[in-house]
């Protein structure tokens, strides 16, 4: 045995049928792609997630998926547009809850802008809040219902505690954080946000899920670890402090690239 931490995985069905083994072999975390997919959440869902159900007959790992998320921003400050992204996140616990999957990833609502112009528009730090509430009343409560967590992502993030705070906000249980580091390392390169790993140490124990993918800090690449100039090392450390137990998730564009991200990291004595 080893005390490295157990790496899981993102991926879409037809990916997961080729790397079953890779998934259930160590019953590592697993995290669902196809359901980002707007139009199948509104068809029929149930074909794919009963495939999903079968092929992971026996698995004990972690079950996941990434909700919706093109085009929807929880904090719109148009009451019509959340009414549709409520619908659409509802539409995605009722997968998790079909395929009994145990978190959603939803993306932050915090911008650029947002970061820039708190202090000239001080009303928007409050309104971002109010507005994520109303959108997300009901979808906290059938997460609640459910034993589903909603991880909220960093996307363009540069205050690393603003997303924090308003998951507190919710005071509950199914409201969490999510870490995307190569969205770290692009807002820390591009927008001059903190590393990657004080976004891990601003999270704490809130942090219940991380993507990690390689970036160089200009765009949001998704690239094999080890190919782009996050510090892994200091990634690492900061989340080896917590004792949430996040989910640790190779979210890479190329699904080819999860196996020598593995062995990037075991052989770097980081993870396994």
């Amino acid at each position: 045995m080893t005390d490295l931490p157990l790496l899981g995985a993102a991926m879409p069905l037809d990916i997961l049928e080729e790397n079953l083994e890779f998934i259930i072999g160590e019953h590592r975390d697993l995290e669902i792609q196809d359901f980002i997919d707007v139009s199948l959440l509104k068809g029929d869902w149930k074909t794919p997630a009963s495939r999903i159900k079968t092929l992971l007959e026996g698995y004990r790992g972690r079950l996941g998926i990434h909700g919706p998320f093109w085009g929807l921003n929880f904090s719109n400050p148009d009451a019509d547009i959340r009414k549709i992204v409520t619908e659409r996140y509802l539409q995605g616990l009722k997968v998790c809850e079909y395929m009994g999957a145990t978190q959603m990833v939803i993306h932050s609502p915090y911008n650029f802008w947002y970061n820039n112009n708190i202090g000239n528009v001080p009303a928007s730090s409050t309104q971002i809040i109010e507005y994520a509430h109303d959108t997300l009343a009901p979808v906290v409560k059938y997460a609640e219902n459910i034993g589903c967590t909603l991880v909220v992502e960093n996307i363009e993030d540069i205050d690393p505690e603003a997303r924090c705070l308003l998951a507190d906000s919710f005071q509950s249980p199914a409201v969490a954080i999510s870490i995307d580091t190569g969205h770290a390392q692009f807002t820390h390169g591009s927008l001059n946000a903190c590393p990657v790993d004080y976004f891990v140490r601003a999270a704490g124990n809130r942090l219940q899920h991380v993507h990690l993918q390689d970036a160089d800090g200009y765009a949001d690449r998704h690239w094999e670890i080890g190919k782009g100039n996050i510090h892994w090392e200091s990634v690492f450390t900061a989340l080896a402090e917590l004792e949430s137990n996040p989910r640790l998730i190779l979210e890479l564009r190329d699904k080819k690239a999860i196996l020598p991200s593995v062995n990037y990291l075991r052989a770097a004595n980081l993870a396994r």
